[in-house]
């Protein structure tokens, strides 16, 4: 009986809203206005912030888009006095106004958008100011992830609560170094992750429903999206204003099967603020990059995959060459970190600026050093290396899982060999692996087989790696962690690396269009050291441990 009721009452709702909806058609034509039903129309938070909500309730008008100066406005009845008021005034602003005749129940639609307005200033700012004072409360309390845990069971489900809710969560990544945010939407509630140093870990699970549309049109609201489109994927950014830094957090939402599921990149200036020294390159390979980056013209790439540190160590490239003397610019896509002194440009493909003929453009701009933040075609490729040949120090990433694997992913782009030899001077191949928590790690005892597998290795690096050791040590991270590392073992990340460094015995190879196997022989012969043996040295140096070598590079090949 109750079912047949609510069936009922809800058809009986949907006649109302159809005669409703009928009316406002008929009002339309009588006023000469075009009709619009704004149920599902997208509501532009720009546009909305145009008129003040009481005045907007009061004489029943709404902005829902803006373009420039064309405005598109909703009314009930474009004949009453106060709204031909409210269109005067906008007219005297210099606006264009395209106006629509919408349905009572249309209307009341769109003011509940006003909710998500901040009501200092009833505009978008695109970034969110924290107070020193409640950041450093925030940051001194939020030290692990079980306190940012407690602070949110304590915020309430209310779109009041969104901005403070949003505040934890945003300081509490700060404080605990992550670098992604996801809010990932499930049957019966949201789950909170972040992912620091690499790896993601459960913050909060459950988080309500209610709550979580709150916090999702906040954050749509900061980053400049449609609040009311829910089954498209959306892209945007906001900033953080600290009080010695802004920070850029880059949004993306996208549909899934219980709602829409975010993540929030953090890029945090000070990750960017690393000397060569700091990047982790042992003292041989560190004097190998910087005779490299002396050079006046040529081909440095950088390979790996999303997330790997390329462009980390690139900027750093980058701050040791800037001087006032050499211009350097870069395209990019997007821009994730500003430069100070660098000119810095970003692709824009539906305005034609590729990276092709971005590189293009930028070359008539007499630069001395170039960075093209990825290379994805023939085209952009063939450019890079023509410029490499040409008076160029070019830098660039190029996604392959070894240093030896660049040249045959450029030959099956369609490089020529004959370009590609002269052009490179040399090939970096990067992962990050944790750091062992200096506080908290636990010394491992050294059996025979592992001994003998250790002194075998480093029989075989070559003689310019530094092997000195007063005593061969290694860690392992300790059962449950401490405070500092947030009872992981780890704390902070660091790179491993292998070069691959031209030589003319490579170039002649590389002109026989050889297989990676072939090109990989080669440079171990002449002296290069894989990333899993930097890593294997980074380990008997007490900094990380095998373990972490392995989940980055594969087995341990002895």
């Amino acid at each position: 009986m109750d079912q047949s009721k609510s069936l009922i009452k809800e058809k009986l709702e949907k006649l109302r809203r159809e005669a409703e909806e009928r009316g406002a058609q008929r009002r339309a034509n009588k006023t000469g206005f075009p009709y619009a039903n704004l149920i599902a129309a997208p509501i532009n938070m720009d546009a909305l912030s145009l008129i003040d909500e009481e005045i907007a309730k009061k004489t029943r008008t709404a902005a829902f888009e803006i373009k420039e100066k064309k405005v598109a406005l909703a009314v009930f009845d474009p004949n009453d006095a106060q709204t031909k008021e409210v269109i005067k005034k906008l007219k005297n602003e210099g606006y264009e106004l395209s106006i629509f005749v919408v349905s009572l129940s249309a209307l009341n639609h769109v003011l509940s958008f006003y909710q998500f307005i901040p009501k200092k200033a009833k505009e978008i700012t695109g970034s969110i100011e924290i107070e020193e004072k409640r950041f450093l409360e925030l940051k001194n309390t939020l030290i692990s992830l079980e306190a940012i845990k407690k602070e949110l069971l304590t915020s309430e489900a209310s779109a009041a609560a969104a901005t403070k809710i949003l505040e934890v969560v945003l300081a509490g990544a700060l404080a605990n170094r992550a670098s992604d945010i996801h809010l990932e939407s499930a049957e019966h509630g949201v789950k909170l992750r972040l992912r620091i140093d690499g790896l993601l870990h459960d913050v909060f699970e459950n988080l309500d429903k209610n709550t979580y549309e709150h916090l999702l049109s906040r954050i749509k609201l900061l980053s400049r999206l449609k609040l009311n489109i829910s089954d498209e994927p959306q892209d945007g950014r906001f900033s953080i204003g600290l009080p010695d830094k802004v920070i850029e957090i880059r949004t993306s939402i996208i549909p899934s099967e219980f709602g829409e599921t975010v993540v929030l990149r953090i890029l945090d200036p000070e990750t960017i603020r690393l000397n060569l020294s700091d990047l982790g390159f042992r003292d041989d390979d560190l004097e190998i990059i910087k005779k490299e980056l002396s050079r006046p013209n040529g081909m440095i790439l950088n390979t790996g995959p999303t997330g790997s540190g390329k462009t980390t160590t690139l900027y750093a490239f980058l701050r040791n060459a800037q001087g006032p003397e050499i211009k350097i610019i870069t395209i990019e896509d997007p821009i994730e970190y500003h430069l100070e002194g660098i000119e810095q440009t970003q692709v824009d493909p539906e305005a034609g600026y590729t990276f092709s003929n971005g590189l293009r453009s930028i070359l008539r701009q007499d630069p001395d050093m170039i960075l093209v933040g990825e290379i994805r075609d023939l085209e952009t490729a063939e450019i890079a290396m023509h410029s490499a040949l040409t008076g160029h120090l070019v830098f660039s990433t190029l996604h392959t899982n070894e240093a030896s694997g660049a040249v045959p992913r450029l030959i099956d782009m369609g490089v020529k060999p004959s370009v590609i030899a002269p052009a490179i001077n040399l090939i970096i191949a990067q992962r990050l692996v944790r750091r062992l928590c200096q506080n908290c790690r636990q010394e491992q005892e050294i059996d025979s087989d592992l001994k003998i597998k250790i002194e075998k290795f480093l029989g075989r690096l070559p003689a310019r790696v530094n092997k000195n050791f007063q005593e061969i040590k290694i860690f392992k991270q300790s059962d449950g962690g401490c405070e500092k590392c947030n009872n992981t073992g780890y704390k902070g990340r660091v790179g491993i690396f292998e070069l691959f460094l031209m030589s003319p015995d490579l170039e002649r190879l590389i002109a026989k269009e050889p297989v990676e196997a072939e090109i990989k022989e080669l440079a171990f012969k002449q002296g290069m050291v894989s990333m899993q043996g930097d890593g294997i040295l980074k380990t008997l140096r007490g900094v990380t441990t095998f373990e972490e070598v392995e989940r980055m590079t594969g087995p341990l090949e002895w």
